[in-house]
């Protein structure tokens, strides 16, 4: 079991050596499936040759593929010339393999990546494990509690949405950033992967205003045109529950008042990010008492084509009531299981003192 693991994540490098040990075992077994032809065609046809083409397809990279693709055609040609009584119909049947090649050489060509597709997938996973590694809140102390729900759009595994923490246990401060990238799913993943790895190493060294003013200048500084996105930061005192909240053209967050049991807006307000140099934010400030929460999200949870904006903020202060009611510690993926549309990526966090 070992043996294939190490072989396994051999492959998966997609270094040279490694596509070389596969195109030769590869290689090896069309030789087998010839000689067997020879003998026995009726063992091992000509159809079974598609088999090879379509291993190789998924295995190797382009040029290892087509060295794989001549050795089975050759093999193929080979096998029917051997038979004496080859017709029409097995002379098609070779035809139809090397139309099959020319398909699966131009597949393997238009791969942007230069890998094949399982490697890619791999590869994407592995992006997408980074970036939600990259918001994994650390333990909080006893009293504290942190929940989020993200979808990307359409069901994608992969969105623009994103979130980034930081615990400073000396100073007993929680820094909680959620961004939301322009765009939707898969064409925001790359960006919303960028993005996170610069604040992921910023955030707990800079804080506040200097924090968003670092992010601002990075997206200013990219080569596209729609370096933009919409983030909000709240660092909290866990010691005492004081709190400060910065928006950057984000949906204003919510407070949930224990007493009242009623989310309230904040009043954060600012310029997304990316717009333009030194954008204008403005702070919130508050303590959140036993019980209280502070809950932030991203504009797929209460935006609608048709609709208003503060018509959906109205419709999420319903939802998340009933939600945080009923149960508290499961509020935001529930909230955002009742978001009807699919389109955008849709992000909640709660922040709960308990």
């Amino acid at each position: 079991m070992s043996w294939l693991r190490e072989v396994t994540e051999a492959w998966r490098s997609g270094t040279h050596r490694s596509q070389m040990a596969v195109l030769a075992a590869l290689v090896v077994a069309v030789a087998m499936w010839f000689g067997v032809s020879l003998v026995r065609y009726e063992l091992f046809p000509l159809a079974g040759y598609f088999l090879w083409l379509l291993l190789g397809m998924l295995l190797l990279r382009f040029i290892p593929l087509l060295v794989l693709s001549a050795v089975v055609v050759v093999a193929a040609v080979g096998t029917r010339l051997h038979d004496a009584q080859a017709n029409e119909g097995r002379v098609a049947g070779i035809a139809v393999l090397v139309v099959s090649m020319g398909l699966v050489l131009y597949t393997a060509s238009r791969q942007r990546s230069g890998l094949p597709t399982p490697l890619s997938e791999a590869l994407l996973s592995d992006l997408r494990d980074r970036l939600t590694a990259q918001g994994q809140v650390p333990d909080l102390p006893d009293g504290w509690e942190v929940q989020s729900a993200m979808v990307g759009a359409n069901g994608v595994g992969y969105a623009g949405d994103f979130l980034v923490a930081d615990l400073d246990e000396d100073d007993h401060r929680l820094e909680l950033v959620l961004v939301d990238v322009v765009g939707k799913g898969m064409g925001a993943a790359p960006a919303a992967l960028l993005l996170a790895g610069a604040l992921g190493g910023l955030i707990g060294a800079v804080r506040g205003r200097a924090l968003f003013d670092a992010a601002n200048d990075y997206l200013l500084r990219q080569p596209v045109d729609e370096a933009l996105a919409t983030a909000v930061h709240v660092s909290v005192d866990l010691d005492d529950g004081s709190y400060t909240i910065l928006s950057a053209g984000h949906p204003p967050a919510l407070r949930w008042d224990a007493i009242e049991e009623t989310w309230e807006i904040d009043n954060s307000r600012g310029l997304a990010l990316g717009v333009m140099a030194s954008p204008e934010l403005n702070a919130s400030h508050g303590i959140l008492g036993t019980g209280d929460a502070l809950m932030f999200y991203t504009d797929g949870v209460v935006e609608t084509p048709a609709g208003d904006l503060d018509d959906g903020i109205d419709w999420l202060r319903g939802v998340a009531r009933d939600a945080y009611l009923a149960r508290p510690s499961v509020a935001a993926k529930r909230i955002v299981s009742r978001v009807e549309r699919g389109d955008d990526d849709r992000a909640v966090l709660i922040l709960s003192r308990t």
